[in-house]
């Protein structure tokens, strides 16, 4: 029996000790699991999952990173004895090293040019600061670049290339730089150059590169702020027109247009309104004029002029006048004048009113005719207009009258400053008017005559303005095409060829005369894109004569750039005995082969062919056409104006269109034709130092003489749904409908 006993002791007291450790070892693997737990966390690590196997702590998870799973195991050691975890947990494999974002910032002001970025190692830095240094030859660059071995991207070279011609265009500029992409910020000087550089870029962009385009173009100062609006027997029209705001623009224009204007008036936006009730002002006065039947409106800042026309009833002169005072806001003060019947002779020596006359004639030449005051005016006369248009163009056939009134001295000086605008006209001076007539190259003209008119002249003075716009006075328009650029430099390279002394790329000093030529011509062609090709005959290796050829088309550029020619648009490249264009068996041919060609190069930078350029004569050369190059795509000198619209107005109680530039889509798809180079024969020590070729006179007559493409015209769209209310009826005359 207590045998029995002893073993029951022994057995319970078994039971409890198991239990007992039983509950301290889930104790122990709680506390520790718990602990564990929240120190990982707390230190951000709570990607790890911690399990407990009695007194052993398991970590397992994946970890971001190897340094996460050491940390992780150091936060496990810190609670519980390290000699307890057991680490079970993994890091994912190393991804695979990513190339570095190329990118360039390239900044140009005043200052110079800095560049600053990330570019291939494979680029060449050398020629990219040659031409970064072309483009400003006054101020050193600031190179901040840096280099990485990375395979160049895809894009790369022709999205820099692009960038490198846009900060030659953009003197203030900012230009980011990336593989797909470029982003162009810029100042511009005018409305007009902004919309010639956003059309020329937008043109140029290589395909596959996105743009982002930001040119922003301050606003003139227009002072006095000026308008003027005429009603005459050749209808409506506005002789200036400023606002300052878009909506104002609108309803000014949309007022002229509901007056009879039109085609598409021209409304500058600038600073300087005196009011900004100015558009609201506009409106009435074009409106009261409108309905008066006719005369001119002035507006000089808050003053205005309204002069009615000859023979407007008194009794409706009164009425209109009389509104509109009451209708103008209060800062702008009115005078309106009823002229009498004014006839006018233009030869000075009418029986009449007293007259003084000035013609200018399309050769520069200027008459002074009429009267002036006495003999100190008639100088002061003769004076201003040979300082104005030249001592030797000035014939002089005035005569004196003291009894002028007071102020024709300043009738007349400011006759001849309008006269200045002119291309061709004549200025009339009476006493009761100042009339201007002519022809001009410049298209804000009018205005500019108006706003001086009516400063020289003061308020309540009439002043007639009757001037037309024609291109072929516009010194602009007359730049020469890119077909007209390189048929110049054909027929100076024909006149007289370039030579290089034998064996080198040195030119000769005959030939300076030639470069002096191409180098005016080129001065005339600023954003025409032209390559400098050069080529060898067969004679010698090949490798020598590609390098022969790439050092003497590098000697042009660089004579060039001494005569201080904008390079930027001129590339230089050797092409070797490439394209022969004659015989390499004789050596009429071989002459022939060693020439120079200026080409014109296309938007995406490649050469292009130009039009009816004929075979290689011993049919081994290739010509233009057959290695595909596409014909010349929307080529022209930047500086060309557009025909542009300028403003339009869609209704006249509506939104009137902002002016937009119109595309200029002419093509331009003339190439050189052959002209001289000289080849060394490296390999067998034979350079002849023959002089260049030019290749056949009848190619180089033919593509001297070629007419260049016809230019689309734009013509001014009549505004639909738009009609002049009804002028009221005069004397004698039934109303219109």
């Amino acid at each position: 029996m207590p045998s029995v006993l002893v073993a029951v002791v022994f057995a319970l007291a078994a039971l409890i000790s198991v239990s007992v450790a039983w509950g301290a070892m889930t104790a122990i693997e709680a506390v520790s699991k718990s602990a564990i737990d929240r120190g990982l966390l707390l230190e951000g690590e709570d990607w790890a999952q911690v399990e407990t196997n009695g007194l052993q702590v398991v970590l397992s998870g994946t970890a971001p990173n190897e340094s996460a799973r050491f940390h992780a195991l150091s936060i496990a050691g810190g609670e519980v004895d390290a000699g307890r975890v057991i680490d079970r947990m993994e890091v994912p494999p190393p991804a695979a090293i990513v190339p570095p974002a190329f990118s360039i910032e390239m900044l140009r002001n005043e200052a110079g040019i800095s560049m600053i970025g990330l570019i291939p190692a494979a680029t060449d830095r050398e020629d990219l600061g040659q031409r970064i240094q072309r483009i400003d030859l006054e101020h050193a660059v600031t190179d901040l670049l840096e280099t990485a071995d990375y395979p160049v991207p895809e894009l790369w070279d022709m999205a820099l290339n692009y960038a490198l011609d846009a900060v030659a265009m953009l003197p203030r500029s900012k230009i980011s730089i990336r593989p797909d992409r470029v982003a162009i910020e810029a100042i511009a000087d005018s409305a007009d150059q902004k919309a010639n550089w956003e059309r020329t870029l937008r043109q140029r962009v290589p395909g596959g590169v996105r743009l982002t385009l930001d040119i922003s173009a301050p606003r003139p100062v227009i002072t006095p702020f000026t308008l003027r609006f005429t009603i005459d027997e050749n209808g409506a029209r506005f002789d200036a027109c400023t606002a300052h705001t878009e909506a104002g623009r609108t309803k000014i224009v949309a007022a002229g247009i509901a007056a009879g204007v039109r085609g598409r008036p021209n409304c500058t936006i600038g600073l300087g309104v005196p009011s900004p009730d100015w558009p609201d002002a506009v409106s009435r006065g074009i409106g009261a004029l409108r309905e008066m039947g006719g005369g001119s409106l002035t507006f000089a800042d808050a003053d205005v002029t309204l002069v009615a026309a000859e023979g407007t009833p008194q009794d409706t002169y009164d009425r209109v006048i009389g509104e509109l005072e009451a209708d103008l806001p209060d800062v702008f003060s009115l005078h309106a004048v009823l002229p009498e019947p004014v006839s006018i002779s233009g030869t000075g020596e009418a029986s009449g009113p007293p007259e003084f006359v000035a013609t200018l004639s399309p050769e520069g030449q200027v008459q002074l005719r009429g009267r002036v005051a006495d003999e100190q005016e008639r100088t002061i006369v003769e004076s201003f207009a040979r300082a104005r248009f030249g001592i030797d163009k000035v014939y002089s056939a005035m005569r004196l009258d003291p009894d002028l009134p007071r102020g024709w001295s300043v009738r007349t000086l400011a006759a001849l400053e309008a006269l200045d605008q002119l291309a061709n006209g004549a200025v009339v001076v009476q006493p009761l008017v100042v009339d201007v007539r002519g022809v001009t190259g410049d298209q804000e003209a009018s205005a500019e005559i108006s706003r001086l008119l009516s400063e020289k002249l003061g308020e309540a003075e009439d002043f007639r303005v009757n001037v037309s716009y024609e291109e072929k006075y516009d010194p602009q328009a007359a730049l020469p095409t890119p077909q007209e650029c390189v048929a110049g430099i054909n027929t100076a390279m024909t006149d007289q060829k370039i030579t290089f002394a034998p064996g080198s790329a040195e030119i000769e000093l005959a030939s300076g005369r030639t470069v002096d030529r191409i180098a005016e011509i080129l001065k005339t062609c600023p954003d025409v894109a032209m390559e400098i090709g050069g080529y060898t005959d067969s004679q010698g290796r090949e490798e020598m004569n590609q390098a022969l050829s790439q050092r003497r088309a590098e000697a042009v550029l660089s004579a060039l750039l001494a005569r201080r020619v904008l390079t930027t648009n001129l590339s230089a490249h050797g092409y070797g005995e490439e394209n022969p264009i004659a015989d390499n068996g004789t050596e009429e041919g071989r002459e022939a082969n060693r020439r120079i060609e200026f080409r014109l190069i296309g938007a995406e930078g490649e050469p292009v062919a130009a039009e009816g350029e004929p075979a290689a004569e011993d049919g081994t050369g290739d010509t233009p056409e057959q290695d595909g190059a596409a014909e010349l795509p929307d080529i022209r000198p930047e500086a060309r104006p557009d025909d542009a619209a300028e403003s339009t107005g869609e209704d006249a109680a509506e939104a009137v269109e902002e002016d937009t530039p119109a595309e200029d889509d002419a093509t331009a798809t003339a190439e050189d034709t052959a002209t001289g180079d000289e080849a060394a024969t490296e390999a067998a020590g034979a350079d002849t130092g023959e002089t260049a070729d030019t290749g056949t006179a009848d190619t180089a007559q033919a593509e001297a003489e070629a007419e260049p493409a016809d230019e689309p015209v734009v013509v001014d769209p009549e505004l639909a749904g738009i009609r002049p209310k009804p002028r009221p009826a005069q004397d004698g005359e039934a109303a219109t409908e």
